[in-house]
């Protein structure tokens, strides 16, 4: 899997949002070749369809249509308490419709995305080391390297495994909404007395990621960024010591081991390797 630090528009060809059917829909994507990606590429037979979930339809977190008279956007800018800025820079609108900056992926529209353009999204890698049944950490033999475990949950929509994140609602700020969604999607039973003492855990934290996500549910004009922070247990007293509980959002929650053959959604791999590269952990 590509590094992240080489998702760079121009060079970083997108791939789980191209050669495709649309996540959670019968609508296949037109065809882009790997020549075909970049929008400075000709690519004079493009004519891609145009999809947009019935799941958008009267939600209050969710644009409405370009063409709407009551829609009056700033592009690449904050828009009231909405974001439009993508943290790549940047990007061009054309006829009314923001562009992906990494190209094209086959499909117009917004797909399943609320936002035309960036839809920030944001991604607590909670982390603790594994610990045999005297305490110890865990080495693997092959690397002598301890091994690391994060938190896992099991998506609704795709069965696959990925990092407890979610959408940043409007005015919201990134850690709060890290802290939320870690709660929310992996904490579920947790009570009062839980919270109060992981507040102070997610007050800290280390930025890992900060850019595109190559997620299958992006569209010519609609996409997700993130922000991915690893809040890391390194003795195993805070929220290495409660039980998981998946919420509504996800299917199951684990603690899973890291290593180079984890298989997670979208770019989540690549966010997890930085984290295990920072820890000096095994991969």
């Amino acid at each position: 899997m590509p590094a992240l630090n080489a998702m760079i528009p121009g060079i970083y060809k997108h791939s789980r949002c191209r050669n495709n059917v649309y996540p959670r829909c019968d609508v296949r994507r037109y065809p882009v070749p790997d020549e075909s990606v970049f929008w400075s590429q000709p690519y004079p037979d493009y004519q891609p369809p145009v999809y947009e979930s019935d799941v958008l339809a009267g939600k209050d977190w969710a644009d409405l249509d370009v063409d709407d008279p009551n829609f009056k956007v700033r592009w690449n800018q904050l828009d009231g308490k909405v974001s439009r800025v993508s943290f790549i820079g940047e990007y061009e609108v054309r006829d009314g419709y923001p562009m992906n900056l990494f190209g094209r992926t086959g499909l117009r529209g917004r797909g399943l995305l609320g936002r035309w353009g960036p839809n920030h999204a944001a991604d607590p890698v909670v982390t603790k080391w594994k610990r045999d049944a005297a305490g110890e950490p865990v080495v693997n033999e092959t690397t002598g390297r301890r091994i690391l475990q994060m938190c896992a949950i099991e998506r609704h929509d795709c069965g696959e495994w990925a990092i407890p994140g979610g959408m940043v609602d409007p005015g919201e700020t990134v850690s709060t909404t890290l802290k939320r969604e870690f709660l929310e999607e992996a904490m579920a039973s947790a009570d009062g007395v839980a919270t109060d003492q992981v507040e102070q855990f997610f007050t800290g934290g280390r930025e890992i990621y900060k850019g595109y996500v190559d997620d299958p549910r992006n569209t010519d004009n609609a996409w997700m960024e993130t922000v991915a922070v690893n809040f890391h247990d390194g003795d195993g007293s805070v929220v290495g010591r409660f039980d998981l509980a998946a919420g509504d959002d996800a299917a199951k929650v684990r603690w899973m081991d890291v290593d180079g053959g984890v298989k997670l959604y979208a770019s989540h791999a690549s966010i997890v390797r930085r984290v295990a590269d920072w820890h000096d952990a095994h991969w």
